[in-house]
C-alpha cells in the first residue's frame, strides 16, 4: 500500500468512527468526535485525521443505511421547518443544518438563520405566539478568520426542537461560513424548501 493510500484508508476509518460516535452520543462537535475517534482507533497523527466534510459524508451515509424511518422523519422535519419559516417570514428565514443536508434525525433539531436589526424582535414574535424559549448564543466564523457570537433561541413545538440563530441583516450579503465545509452559509429560503418537499423521494 502506498503512503497516500494508507493515509486515505486511515482517514476513512477515522471518519467512520467519528460519525458513529456522533450518532451514538448525540454529538454535534466534529472536533470532539475526532478526538474520541482517535482514542478508539489509535490514530494519533493529525495528518491522518479527516476534515469536517469527510466526517459529515460518513455521518450521512451511516444515517441513511441504519435508519429505516429516515425519509419519513426528514419529511416531518422539513414540513415543521416550512411552518416555522412561514410564521417567521418577516425575518427572511433560511433553513440550515441536518434537515437541509438530508439527515432525518429529530435529535439534531431544525436550525434556522433569521435576520433582524434587533434580536428582541424575534423574542417578541415568539412571545406573541405563546412559545417558551431558551436563550443562548452560537459563535460563527466569517471570512478573514473573525468569529462572532450571535443570539440563538431554542424551543420545542410538538415533538420537534428548533434553534433560531439571529444574524444582522448585513449577513445576507456577507454570510458566515458553514461549520462543515467553510463555504458561505446561506441555507435555503422557503421557496427552495418547498421545492425539496415537492420531490417525490422525500
Amino acid at each position: 500500500m502506498t503512503a497516500r493510500a494508507r493515509t486515505d484508508a486511515l482517514r476513512a476509518r477515522m471518519a467512520y468512527e467519528a460519525a458513529r460516535i456522533m450518532i451514538e452520543q448525540g454529538l454535534s462537535d466534529f472536533d470532539r468526535a475526532r478526538r474520541k475517534a482517535a482514542t478508539r482507533t489509535g490514530i494519533r497523527d493529525r495528518r491522518h485525521w479527516p476534515d469536517n466534510e469527510t466526517v459529515q459524508e460518513a455521518l450521512l451515509t451511516q444515517r441513511r443505511l441504519f435508519r429505516d424511518d429516515d425519509d419519513a422523519q426528514l419529511r416531518r422535519m422539513r414540513e415543521a421547518a416550512a411552518g416555522a419559516m412561514r410564521n417567521l417570514a418577516d425575518f427572511s428565514p433560511r433553513l440550515v443544518g441536518a434537515a437541509l443536508q438530508g439527515v432525518g434525525d429529530p435529535s439534531l433539531g431544525v436550525e434556522l438563520l433569521l435576520y433582524a436589526e434587533r434580536p428582541e424582535d424575534v423574542l417578541f414574535r415568539l412571545h406573541d405566539q405563546g412559545i417558551p424559549w431558551d436563550e443562548g448564543e452560537r459563535t460563527l466564523r466569517y471570512p478573514g478568520g473573525t468569529r462572532t457570537a450571535h443570539p440563538a433561541f431554542s424551543f420545542v413545538a410538538g415533538d420537534q426542537s428548533f434553534e433560531l440563530i439571529v444574524l444582522p441583516p448585513r449577513a445576507r450579503r456577507q454570510p458566515p461560513l458553514d461549520p462543515i465545509d467553510d463555504r458561505p452559509w446561506r441555507g435555503a429560503d422557503l421557496p427552495a424548501l418547498e421545492r425539496l418537499l415537492a420531490e417525490p423521494r422525500v
